[in-house]
C-alpha cells in the first residue's frame, strides 16, 4: 500500500468515527431526561429548578419531599384572560391562594415568555406582583424549558401536583373559556378539595384556554 493511499484510508476511518461519535451524543441529547420526561397526568410531575422575582431558586421537589400539593400556573400579565382572573370583581387566583394556604397547598405562578415579549421582564413582573397583591412566586422560565415540559401552550393553564408528585390536574382554570367571566365551575379548586380530602380527581385533565405562552 502507498503512503498516500494509507494517509486515505486513515483519514477516511477517523471521519467515519467522528461521524459515529456526533451521532451518539445526539442520540443521548435527544433522549435526556428534558426531553423524554414530558408531563403526563397520573405520572411522576416532570422536576424543575427556576428563579422568583427576588433572586431566589426554587425546586418542585422540594415542595413535594415536603409532602406539599403543588399548583403550578402559567403566567402572562398582558394577556386578557390572564387579567380576568385578577380584576376586582373575580380574582380568582389569589382567592383560591389564599383559601388553600393553610392546608399544605403551595401556589407558583411561571412566566414561560421569551425575553422581550408581551408580559415578561423582571422589572414588569415585580410590578404586576404589587399592583395585583400576588403574595406568591412569580417564576422566570425565560428559555421556556419549563413550559415545554409540561406543554404549556396557554395562559393560564393550570397543573396541580399531589403530595406524592403525580400530576393530578392538567388543563384549564374554570370552564368559561370566554375573556370577560370566571366560570362556574373551577376544576383547580374542584382538584384541590379531592386531594386534601384524600379523594382522587374527578376531572383530572380539560383544555387549557387563553393567550399563547411567548416562546
Amino acid at each position: 500500500m502507498s503512503i498516500m493511499t494509507a494517509k486515505r484510508s486513515n483519514l477516511i476511518r477517523n471521519s467515519v468515527a467522528s461521524l459515529a461519535a456526533a451521532c451518539v451524543a445526539f442520540v443521548a441529547v435527544a433522549a435526556g431526561p428534558d426531553h423524554d420526561h414530558q408531563a403526563k397526568v397520573g405520572e411522576k410531575a416532570p422536576n424543575f429548578k427556576l428563579t422568583d422575582l427576588e433572586g431566589t431558586e426554587h425546586e418542585l421537589s422540594d415542595f413535594t419531599e415536603d409532602g406539599k400539593i403543588v399548583v403550578l400556573e402559567w403566567f402572562n400579565s398582558g394577556c386578557p384572560f390572564v387579567k380576568k382572573h385578577y380584576r376586582d370583581d373575580t380574582m380568582t387566583m389569589n382567592k383560591l391562594a389564599d383559601k388553600y394556604r393553610n392546608q399544605n397547598v403551595v401556589w407558583v405562578r411561571i412566566n414561560s415568555g421569551a425575553p422581550g415579549k408581551q408580559g415578561t421582564g423582571l422589572e414588569l413582573n415585580q410590578k404586576i406582583a404589587k399592583d395585583w397583591d400576588i403574595k406568591d412566586p412569580i417564576l422566570l422560565d425565560e428559555s421556556g424549558k419549563v413550559g415545554k415540559m409540561y406543554n404549556a401552550k396557554n395562559t393560564p393553564a393550570m397543573a396541580v401536583i399531589d403530595a406524592n408528585g403525580t400530576l393530578a390536574y392538567w388543563g384549564a382554570i374554570d370552564d368559561d373559556r370566554g375573556g370577560r367571566n370566571a366560570g362556574e365551575t373551577n376544576y383547580v379548586d374542584l382538584a384541590l378539595t379531592a386531594l386534601i380530602n384524600g379523594e382522587s380527581v374527578e376531572t383530572a385533565q380539560t383544555k387549557p384556554y387563553g393567550c399563547s405562552v411567548k416562546y
